[in-house]
């Protein structure tokens, strides 16, 4: 490229010996830097880094022209008139790339002469850093890769990926300070630091390095890739900030690329990913006297597939305990031998309230809350299969017993009023007895009250921790029991029955429990009630 116009030296730049430089391009608009190596045989590198698009760069040199100062007093003149008097002549081309890898131009012996870096970016807009040194030996500024400087994969779950990556030689042999930053996509690997910076912005979204002694899953990545459902259009990516890992960071909408910088570790275990999902990783070694970087190669891994939920079949007539972890879900599937007219679903929540789906033949037919015992009934269709998803409590772990049947009449579980609590008659306390009430329904059941002694500090929590609905009459003690009766009424505004509890002793606490029984000889437990009697009388 000729070099005619003075003003075009005032718009372009020069650039420092041993200093990386960052800039920016605008689409199919040209920009040159200049710097002068003043003697022969010099080492030179120059160094170009794409951040976000392709570049075209060249690099050439012209001589210097000879001295020619008005008092002849031979000191060199400044560059500003150095450039006044470079002629129309073609600089010597010495290397010219296109594409958006971090590129390299190394020579160990250089002429003395202006040199002149070219850039262009077609494609768009765009971020780019140069470094240029003449001492490129003693520099060092960016850490040196192993021999293998592979990521490798050793161990990959439905959730989890473990990296390891061999340590730079700049900081197990020259003892520089190095951290390594590994970013986390699902799009495709980076080549520089620069590249992932300009996908972020110029956000400061990145994480604090974990402090020592931390295990290595700083991520919540439970939104990965996925808005909240109590937040959604809120939520930053896939990624919740952490208060334990330094300062809260995120403030507006981003890409789903993480970077986060974990010291000079040289294993690292990524959490809460995605099932059955492909993941680029990228690892870069960081020099934090200078914050300058390079580039492992990238690698890729998807992750397991979730574990195929296994499917719990139901017998007509016959309940099916289920257990479900916290936050699970289990899969049951009723299939009828026979043509129905109608089905019936039994489900007792045991602890806390479940969610319940049933499709037949794929078509949702319902989707409730279930707390306590609940009966769902679904019109027939020959040779229908039901499916049935249970999804459990976030609070804990979940027990049920489900029934599914195609005889109506056949029911194991007693019907329940809506109110299943147990109210004590202060006034009719005394030093031996209390009186308590409880609701019936229309239906006749028999009903079985116990009753434990508690210590006095004996409190809610622990008496919200016993009052799994499921556990019946059997496994209590004989000695508990105070004694058994049926009762019902047509009209449910009398189905109310009274119990006077004798034999206790004087100001002490007793747990009290009310158990229905229904015909197929299963149980429901009434909320406990805990009573005390009166100390004097």
């Amino acid at each position: 490229m000729q070099i005619r116009d003075k003003a075009f030296f005032h718009d372009s730049s020069v650039i420092p010996d041993g200093a990386e430089i960052s800039s920016y391009l605008f689409r199919d608009t040209p920009k040159r830097y200049f710097f002068v190596v003043e003697e022969d045989n010099t080492p030179l590198a120059v160094t170009v880094t794409p951040c976000d698009a392709p570049l075209e760069w060249k690099l050439s040199v012209q001589e210097l022209p000879e001295e020619t100062s008005g008092e002849g007093s031979g000191e060199p003149e400044p560059l500003e008139q150095q450039k006044q008097q470079i002629t129309n002549e073609e600089g010597t081309e010495l290397f010219s790339y296109k594409g958006n890898d971090v590129e390299y131009f190394v020579s160990s012996s250089s002429p003395s002469g202006l040199y002149q870096l070219d850039l262009l970016s077609t494609e768009k807009d765009t971020h780019f850093k140069v470094y240029a040194t003449t001492t490129p030996e003693s520099d060092q500024p960016y850490p040196e890769l192993p021999y293998d400087p592979r990521i490798d994969v050793t161990s990959l779950g439905r959730t989890t990926v473990t990296l390891a990556w061999k340590p730079s030689p700049t900081a197990s042999l020259l003892k520089q300070p190095i951290q390594y930053c590994i970013v986390i996509n699902k799009e495709h690997n980076f080549k520089s630091l620069c590249a992932v910076e300009a996908k972020l912005s110029s956000d400061d979204a990145f994480m604090m390095a974990p402090k020592p002694g931390l295990d290595f899953s700083p991520f919540d990545f439970a939104h990965f890739g996925f808005p909240s459902d109590n937040n959604s259009g809120k939520e930053r990516g896939f990624l919740k900030s952490s208060s334990k890992f330094g300062r809260q960071t995120f403030s507006k909408p981003r890409v789903d690329l993480h970077k986060v910088c974990m010291g000079n570790k040289n294993v690292f275990t990524v959490s809460d990913l995605k099932p059955d999902t492909q993941y680029y990783f990228d690892m870069f070694a960081v020099n934090t006297n200078t914050n300058m970087s390079t580039a492992y190669i990238g690698t890729f891994a998807r992750t397991k597939e979730e574990a195929k939920q296994k499917t719990v079949e139901l017998k007509d007539g016959r309940v099916t305990d289920v257990f479900i972890k916290r936050k699970g879900a289990k899969f049951l599937r009723f299939a009828p031998v026979s043509s129905h007219q109608k089905v019936t679903f039994s489900v007792h929540s045991c602890l806390d309230a479940v969610q319940i789906q049933v499709r037949r033949d794929g078509k949702l037919v319902l989707s409730q809350n279930v707390e306590g015992v609940r009966q769902f009934q679904l019109r027939g269709k020959a040779k229908a299969k039901y499916l049935i998803r249970l999804k459990g409590s976030k609070k804990g772990a979940s027990m049920l017993k489900v029934l599914a049947t195609t005889r109506p009449n056949k029911q194991s579980f007693p019907s329940l009023p809506e109110d299943t609590r147990i109210k004590a008659f202060d006034k009719l306390r005394t030093c031996s007895s209390v009186t308590v009430a409880w609701l019936g329904t229309q239906e006749r059941n028999k009903f079985c009250i116990y009753k434990r002694e508690v210590d006095d500090n004996y409190n809610e929590e622990q008496k919200k921790r016993e009052q799994n609905q499921c556990l019946g009459p059997d496994t209590r003690k004989k000695s508990e029991k105070v004694l058994c009766k049926y009762f019902h009424s047509q009209n449910i505004q009398k189905a109310v029955t009274t119990e006077t509890i004798r034999g206790l002793q004087p100001g002490k606490s007793y747990l009290l429990d009310v158990y229905v029984i229904g015909h197929g000889g299963h149980s429901v437990k009434y909320q406990s009630k805990l009573v005390k009697t009166r100390k004097f009388c």
